[in-house]
C-alpha cells in the first residue's frame, strides 16, 4: 500500500544526497560535469549517498512527530540543538552544511531556552532553513485532516523555530498546500502544484497583511507561463524564494521522479537543498517505488531512517 511518508521524506532525502557533492557549485561549471547518477565526495568530500543538514533536521523533526504523536515545539527545537551539539540525526556522528540562520537561532535557544524567540526575525532571515525540513509537519497537518487555518499555523508555528520572519513562512505555507495538492488532487503533476498555489494564494490572499510578502512568489501564480522560462532565470541560491521557485520549476519541466531530481541539482549553487525539495514532492507524486533503487541502495543509514518512517 502507498505510504505517504516514505514517498515524501525518502523523496527528501534522496534529492538532498545527490545535490550534497555539487552543493555551492557554480552552474556554468557543473555544465562541463553534470550530475548523472548518484555520486560521492565533491563539495563535502563524502561518500556517495551522503545527506545533509536539510535531511537531518528533517528527521529530528520527523522524530519528534514520531515519539510525541504530535507537534510539540519545545522538543522538536531540543532535537534540533542536539543535531547541531551532538550529531544526532546525521549520517556519521556529526553536523556539517550548517545553515548561517539556522546556526543562529539554535544559539539562542540554547542560551535563553525560549521557543518563542529563537527563530530569526529580519529580512535577512529568509534562507530555506525552514523549508528544506517542513516535509514531516506538512504530511502530520495532512493525515489529521486538518482545517486550513490550523494547519497553517503549525506549519509557521515549525517553521518559525529558526525561521520566523513572514515571507519564510509563506514558502512552507505554499509548499504544505502544494502537498495537500498532490496527494489530493487529479491530473498531471503540473496541475495538481497548480491546484496548490491557487488555494496557498486564496489562503494568504484573505490577509491584507500578508499581500505584500505574498507577492514575492508571483512567478508561480501561472505555471504554464513558469514552465515557459529559460533556465538561466530560474535561481537556485539559498534564498527561500529562489528554492522554491527553482525546485517547482524543475518538476513542472520533466516527466519522472529522477529526471526531476538530476535537473534540480545540476541548477547548482545550493544544489542540495533544492533537490531536497523537489524530491519531496516529487516522491509525493511518483512513488517510492520511481526512486532509483542504485540511489536507494547507498543512501547512508537507510535501514534506520526507513524504519524510523514506519514507526507508529
Amino acid at each position: 500500500m502507498k505510504n505517504i511518508w516514505l514517498d515524501g521524506i525518502m523523496g527528501v532525502v534522496v534529492g538532498d544526497a545527490l545535490g550534497c557533492p555539487v552543493q555551492f557549485m557554480d552552474r556554468e561549471e557543473l555544465k562541463a560535469g553534470p550530475v548523472t547518477d548518484m555520486e560521492g565526495y565533491g563539495t563535502f568530500n563524502m561518500p556517495e549517498g551522503t545527506w545533509t543538514d536539510d535531511s537531518s533536521l528533517t528527521l529530528a523533526l520527523l522524530s519528534s512527530i514520531r515519539e510525541k504523536q504530535e507537534i510539540d515545539l519545545e522538543d522538536i527545537m531540543y532535537r534540533f540543538a542536539d543535531w547541531l551539539e551532538n550529531g544526532k540525526y546525521t549520517p556519521y556522528g556529526h553536523s556539517f552544511d550548517i545553515g548561517g540562520a539556522t546556526m543562529s537561532s539554535i544559539i539562542r535557544y540554547l542560551k535563553d531556552r525560549d521557543i518563542t524567540t529563537c527563530g530569526g526575525r529580519t529580512e535577512r532571515d529568509n534562507g530555506n532553513g525552514s523549508l528544506m525540513r517542513i516535509m514531516p509537519a506538512c504530511l502530520y497537518a495532512y493525515e489529521k485532516n486538518l482545517e486550513d487555518e490550523d494547519a497553517i499555523q503549525i506549519i509557521h508555528d515549525v517553521a518559525g523555530l529558526t525561521h520566523n520572519h513572514l515571507r519564510g513562512k509563506i514558502a512552507c505555507g505554499l509548499y504544505y498546500f502544494c502537498v495537500k495538492a498532490v496527494l489530493e488532487e487529479d491530473g498531471e503533476l503540473i496541475e495538481r502544484l497548480w491546484k496548490g498555489i491557487d488555494q496557498g494564494v486564496k489562503h494568504y490572499g484573505k490577509n491584507a497583511s500578508c499581500l505584500e510578502e505574498l507577492s514575492y512568489y508571483s512567478r508561480l501564480f501561472d505555471l504554464d507561463e513558469f514552465a515557459k522560462l529559460p533556465e538561466d532565470e530560474i535561481k537556485s541560491s539559498g534564498y527561500v524564494v529562489d528554492t522554491i521557485e527553482a525546485a517547482i520549476w524543475s518538476l513542472i519541466t520533466t516527466g519522472s521522479f529522477q529526471e526531476a531530481e538530476l535537473k534540480a541539482v545540476n541548477l547548482a549553487d545550493d544544489a542540495d537543498t533544492v533537490g531536497a525539495i523537489a524530491g519531496g514532492l516529487a516522491g509525493l507524486y511518483y512513488g517510492y517505488e520511481s526512486i532509483p533503487a542504485d540511489w536507494l541502495a547507498v543512501i547512508k543509514r537507510r535501514e534506520w531512517i526507513e524504519e524510523l518512517i514506519m514507526m507508529n
